[in-house]
């Protein structure tokens, strides 16, 4: 059961029309990311993609040197890099969670609307002739899924789609199916991507995280099968009242997922700070398993800037590729 989170957003983040917020949204991307646009599938996560295709001249400035191809240069005289299928043709697989814990927030933007920014800089980073994009969506209806297929247009109504998606919200049928889990997107998932490529799941990742620290969450077995293939980055999606709560006196806190509803005095001292280290502990069992699936985590919040936070991981995950072997460290 995920954590329950404080009830309400702000009704003003969802004013604008999803063609508006769509034009808003690229225009953003764009325009802070721009530096990073023309850059390679190496450039979102540490080393290289990974099936050779050959090779290429070197390029001077933009190759590193520890990727030449010494074999063909010395018959052909001139220099020569390895080539893979990440360079030429990259197939990009997104898991989107739009269940009803990802209608939250209490900041500039709700989770969903930060996981769509997400799906938008992804989308535009990893855009470029052939390289394809398709997503599976995690909603509360079952797996929504688009295929993988490349061009700007492509990815434009992927997003409106997200945008336009009718909201999620708490079951009232108590008779009703349990909606879909993190993990049967993760299966569904695993199912498609046949192709070696990258995978990006993003979700508050809070979907059944057991009691007990020591245990491992259900989906945590699925990614550790996805990033034996595949070159996995996990955007984990948060809002600073699911880490903390304010003073303001008595307040209504709901489980998104099955609507039950609790109201606390949050003048309570103590009690506002056993749900900070309630959910700080939740927050590094996510981290702790995210880490030994083998996963690059990057983690977004909706009181913060996205797109600095992004421009960040993607540069720190370059200067980790260009770094000597023995010199790396875990993923980020």
């Amino acid at each position: 059961m995920r954590r329950a989170a404080v009830a309400s957003a702000d009704p003003g983040l969802v004013e604008l029309a999803p063609d508006q917020r769509l034009r808003r949204l690229e225009m953003t991307v764009t325009r802070r990311l721009n530096g990073l646009l023309h850059g390679q599938y190496r450039g979102l996560l540490p080393g290289p993609g990974s099936e050779p295709a050959g090779s290429r001249e070197y390029r001077p400035g933009e190759d590193e040197v520890r990727r030449m191809d010494w074999a063909v240069t010395a018959r052909t005289t001139v220099p020569h890099v390895r080539q893979v299928d990440a360079d030429r043709e990259l197939t990009t697989w997104l898991l989107v969670d739009a269940s009803a814990s990802m209608e939250f927030g209490t900041a500039e933007l709700d989770k969903r609307e930060l996981a769509v920014a997400a799906v938008a800089a992804i989308g535009f980073l990893t855009a470029g002739v052939g390289n394809r994009l398709g997503a599976q969506v995690l909603g509360a209806d079952g797996v929504r899924r688009f295929p993988a297929r490349s061009g700007r247009t492509h990815l434009l109504g992927l997003l409106r789609s997200l945008l336009a998606a009718p909201r999620a919200t708490a079951p009232t049928d108590r008779s009703a199916s349990a909606p879909p889990e993190l993990v049967d997107g993760l299966d569904a998932l695993h199912r498609v991507a046949n192709r070696r490529g990258l995978v990006v799941v993003v979700s508050d990742f809070l979907d059944g995280l057991p009691d007990d620290p020591a245990e491992q969450p259900p989906w945590e077995r699925t990614l550790r099968r996805l990033t034996a293939r595949h070159q996995v980055l996990a955007i984990e999606v948060t809002d600073p009242r699911e880490l903390e709560l304010p003073d303001v006196g008595i307040i209504t806190l709901v489980d998104p997922e099955t609507g039950r509803h609790r109201e606390v005095c949050t003048s309570d001292r103590g009690l506002r700070e056993r749900y900070a280290a309630a959910a700080e502990a939740q927050r590094d069992q996510v981290r702790q398993a995210l880490r030994r699936s083998g996963a690059s985590h990057l983690a977004l919040r909706t009181d913060r800037d996205w797109s600095a936070d992004i421009v960040r991981h993607v540069h720190a995950q370059r200067r980790l590729a260009a770094a000597p072997a023995g010199n790396r460290g875990g993923a980020a």
